[in-house]
């Protein structure tokens, strides 16, 4: 992947209510807030999942300011993204070839999202470092079965780093300086 042409981002159920059972949920809300940022820099479609929000709540206040004002926001009540109404027509409307997923629960819903976009004829990638799980070993287990169906599981700097290509790229002292905002976040295991 070495453009943005054809790439939407795609954040699954980043909603606070969850972050207490996930692990690391500090570092894994950094990775997040980096990958919607660089997103919205290189003008990437951003949207956003919400598992039930009725019940659950909204996504993230944080991610949803650094999405900027053109918030998307789907609702659902199945596991994968796709259950949610009118986001396979969004992402047909703005002809996205590649989809970039982060989220939670990575076993659970990232992994159904992943694997329902790869049979609907997309490129998937699932940004690594933002993604999380109860879990751990439930979450490496399911990266090695996407990495063998076929979906790249990358960190979000070298998605992004990939699709500047190089230090000419116009956006690359903006990104470089989300990396050095968001990029420090260090895990305090709560």
């Amino acid at each position: 992947m070495s453009s943005s042409d054809g790439l939407a981002l795609l954040a699954v159920d980043v909603q606070p209510t969850f972050f207490r059972a996930m692990t690391a949920p500090e570092a894994f809300l950094g990775r997040c807030r980096l990958a919607v940022s660089a997103a919205r820099l290189l003008s990437l479609p951003v949207l956003f999942t919400e598992q039930v929000p009725a019940k659950l709540g909204p996504t993230h206040p944080d991610l949803l300011l650094d999405a900027g004002a053109s918030v998307e926001r789907f609702p659902k009540s199945s596991f994968s993204a796709f259950g949610a109404e009118g986001l396979a027509d969004r992402l047909a409307g703005a002809s996205v070839e590649h989809l970039l997923v982060l989220g939670l629960e990575g076993p659970v819903c990232v992994h159904q999202t992943a694997l329902e976009a790869l049979r609907l004829g997309l490129g998937v990638t699932v940004l690594a470092d933002a993604v999380t799980s109860r879990r751990a070993a439930d979450q490496d287990v399911c990266f090695a079965a996407l990495r063998a169906a076929g979906v790249a599981v990358l960190p979000v700097e070298t998605v992004f780093y990939s699709a500047l290509r190089g230090a000419d790229h116009p956006a690359f002292r903006e990104f470089t300086d989300l990396v050095k905002r968001f990029g420090q976040v260090r895990s305090t295991g709560s």
